[in-house]
């Protein structure tokens, strides 16, 4: 059992899976507007296993899949998997039984969860592959997390409408700016390698943050729009002023020749948006009943 512990703490570690805090805040905003207020909270609670399991899930997945990369580029070679501290059997159940979670939640929470859950969980393991073939990824990976507003709508109402979309592509378009972000720091390493495609590695670091400030201004574009859609008054704009400084913020601390902060800018700002989102917006959904 102390070994079964050892390799589950490693795997949580190598997943960073305090960073289920990204996504998860959008996916209960999703379920909040669905249900104009608190969803059962039985729903709410399967909706947590399902983010949870999906991420752990593909996260795992990837650092199965970029094991030998990883070993060779020296901002990732400590990883577990990469340093030999993990073995990949473990890895591969750890994976396997996080995607269980994920499809019982889905079971769980009704049919048509169920029914699109393989393919939402197809499209999180995908996105692995896309780095090798494509400078697209970034856009595959925001989609992965853009899924979860638009489940979470699915999971309270069995259907998906049209609006809850808005905050999908916001979703998608952050995840995608801030991946792109994060991707310029392996630029040497990628540039290295014939078969590694990212958008920094094709467009350089100045471009690519450029590009990064596009997706943002655009995210904040889709949110006003939802904002007004959904009628949440003056606490959703105190919100979307809140993401808005918090984004300006982000890109103040970076530079094309200085990336030293991508760790206040990648980790510590992003986590934030999320959940100043979910709680301004949150309260206004609330508030309006």
């Amino acid at each position: 059992m102390t070994s079964v512990w050892a390799s589950t703490r490693r795997t949580l570690e190598m997943i960073k899976f305090e960073h289920s805090v990204f996504a998860l805040p959008f996916a209960l905003l999703g379920a909040l507007l669905a249900a104009r207020g608190w969803p059962a909270w039985t729903t709410l609670a399967w909706i947590v296993v399902a983010m949870v399991g999906a991420r752990s899930a593909a996260m795992t997945f990837n650092r199965i899949v970029d094991r030998k990369l990883d070993a060779l580029n020296p901002r990732t070679r400590q990883r577990a998997l990469a340093a030999g501290t993990l073995s990949l059997g473990f890895a591969w159940g750890f994976c396997a039984a996080s995607a269980a979670l994920f499809e019982l939640a889905a079971w769980r929470l009704n049919p048509l969860c169920l029914l699109l859950s393989p393919l939402a969980l197809g499209w999180v393991l995908f996105y692995s592959y896309t780095k090798r073939f494509t400078w697209l990824s970034h856009g595959v990976l925001g989609l992965g997390l853009g899924i979860a507003p638009a489940a979470a709508w699915i999971a309270v109402r069995g259907t998906l409408a049209p609006r809850i979309l808005l905050l999908s592509g916001a979703v998608t378009l952050w995840v995608a700016g801030f991946d792109l972000l994060y991707a310029c720091q392996d630029i040497a390493f990628d540039r290295s390698r014939s078969d590694l495609h990212s958008l920094p590695k094709r467009l350089g670091v100045a471009a690519s943050l450029r590009l990064a400030q596009l997706c943002h201004l655009l995210m904040l574009g889709l949110l006003a729009w939802l904002l007004l859609a959904s009628q949440l008054g003056g606490l959703g704009w105190a919100g979307l002023a809140v993401v808005a400084a918090l984004l300006l913020y982000e890109h103040s601390l970076l530079r094309p020749h200085d990336l030293s902060r991508m760790n206040a800018a990648f980790f510590t700002v992003n986590g934030y948006i999320g959940i100043l989102l979910l709680v301004f917006w949150g309260a206004a959904i609330l508030r309006r009943g």
